[in-house]
């Protein structure tokens, strides 16, 4: 049997350290510090519900972040 692969660590940032930022400058940020995925959602917006490592997701509220979180 195959061994499980180990994810990829992720970066040590707390994903509420951008709540408030504007859009453009916390993408610019979560890849400065090492994030490899930023999505940017509007609020209400359908997505799958599976976690990737290594992406942090926004919800975009006017330009600014309103929430983001992990996978």
């Amino acid at each position: 049997m195959a061994p499980i692969p180990t994810p990829p660590a992720e970066p040590q940032d707390n994903p509420e350290t951008y709540v408030g930022l504007e859009a453009g400058r916390a993408e610019q940020l979560a890849r400065e510090r090492g994030w490899s995925t930023v999505r940017s959602l509007s609020p209400g917006a359908i997505i799958t519900m599976e976690y990737r490592f290594g992406r942090l997701n926004f919800e975009v509220v006017d330009g600014r972040v309103a929430r983001a979180w992990k996978g």
